[in-house]
């Protein structure tokens, strides 16, 4: 490649057994900086950098957009939580 790294990261945060804290967060990277991320306690998409910022504008501008990236705390965070603490517990 030309020397150019993209990625998506996304990551869920809890520290509850009933879930009803979850956090989910999606960042945007280019070359290991973060320029936009959805977090879903915020509830809509922040840039950092400029190009971040005007993709999150448009983004977040965008109902289904925002509606999908909200129920990935259900879809995603949720229902893989579940899946680890049924496994942890089928082990002790």
């Amino acid at each position: 490649a030309n020397g150019y790294y993209w990625s998506r990261w996304n990551k869920c945060i809890y520290s509850s057994h009933d879930l009803s804290d979850m956090v989910f967060i999606d960042n945007y990277i280019f070359n290991k900086d973060v320029f936009i991320q959805y977090n879903s306690t915020v509830g809509q998409f922040v840039g950092y950098t400029e190009l971040g910022v005007h993709n999150a504008e448009l983004w977040n501008k965008d109902p289904n957009q925002l509606q999908q990236e909200r129920a990935e705390v259900e879809r995603y965070c949720k229902h893989n939580a579940k899946n680890r603490q049924t496994a942890i517990a089928d082990k002790s």
